[in-house]
């Protein structure tokens, strides 16, 4: 069973050469069964749990959050990211506690997002924003330092799609100590390269939770370290979940049982 430290160093080490695929679990079934076909790390979807939460996205507390943090990190042997939002507070200060708890859970590396969540003003103004990652960072060294902190600007899903903009915020959060970049939202070639390019050599991370035509390799070749799933393999979960509801309601028959998995099958990724 790897410590704590066994799976921060782990974490750390794969983000240093090659691009490996980093899905998103929403609870600690699906940690276990993405465990057990291989993936080398795991990272918690803030909005897949809030939503097997019963909550809209955003609207789950930290309370809930770090107790999350916690069980999938107890439950797997791999080193899991934990999705922090943006930690939970406006200010500095308040971010740095967040991310002095979250580390508490025994998390190989968290993030911490740019975002505002007011639609009139979608981003942290820039030195503020810089701010909270400075603070993260602190926090985590006064914790030890091992582990992974991932900067994320927010622009482009938050209603402010500007590469120039993000790229500098990207820049400034390597700078103030970010590990690994992030900016979800962005879809294409030319803007992943763009990206990859002005943080070098720090790595990025990049999601595909929707279409974008690109495959592992095709983002590999372009420099990319990590490729998150954000809440797309709990959707498909969802989605199998209406298509079956709604064939037992609607039609009154029940097809999806002949391509479903076994309780036995379950019963056997669940004893590990």
């Amino acid at each position: 069973m790897p410590t704590i430290t066994d799976k921060r160093r782990t974490f750390h080490d794969l983000h240093k050469s090659g691009c490996f695929v980093i899905p998103n679990p929403w609870d600690i079934g699906s940690a276990r069964y993405l465990q057990h076909l291989g993936f080398k790390a795991l990272a918690t979807t803030s909005a897949g749990f809030a939503f097997w939460q019963a909550y809209p996205d955003h609207a789950i507390s930290r309370d809930l959050a770090l107790a999350h943090f916690q069980a999938v990190v107890a439950a797997t042997d791999v080193p899991v990211n934990a999705d922090l939002e943006g930690g939970f507070a406006h200010d500095p200060a308040g971010v740095a506690e967040s991310v002095r708890l979250a580390v508490e859970t025994g998390v190989a590396g968290l993030s911490i997002e740019d975002s505002t969540g007011d639609n009139a003003k979608p981003l942290y103004d820039f030195d503020h924003a810089v701010a909270r990652m400075r603070a993260a960072r602190q926090a985590i060294d006064g914790a030890g330092g091992d582990t992974l902190l991932v900067g994320r600007s927010e622009g482009f899903v938050a209603g402010a799609p500007d590469l120039d903009e993000t790229i500098r915020r990207l820049k400034a959060y390597a700078a103030a100590g970010a590990d690994c970049l992030y900016a979800p939202g962005i879809k294409t070639r030319e803007q992943i390269a763009a990206i990859v390019t002005a943080v070098a050599p720090k790595p990025v991370n990049v999601v595909i939770g929707a279409p974008i035509g690109l495959t592992v390799a095709d983002v590999a070749a372009l420099g990319v370290r990590r490729i998150s799933l954000a809440t797309s393999l709990y959707r498909a979960a969802m989605t199998g979940l209406v298509h079956a509801a709604r064939e037992a309601k609607e039609k009154g028959t029940f097809g999806y049982i002949d391509t479903i998995m076994t309780t036995p099958e379950w019963n056997g990724y669940m004893r590990g």
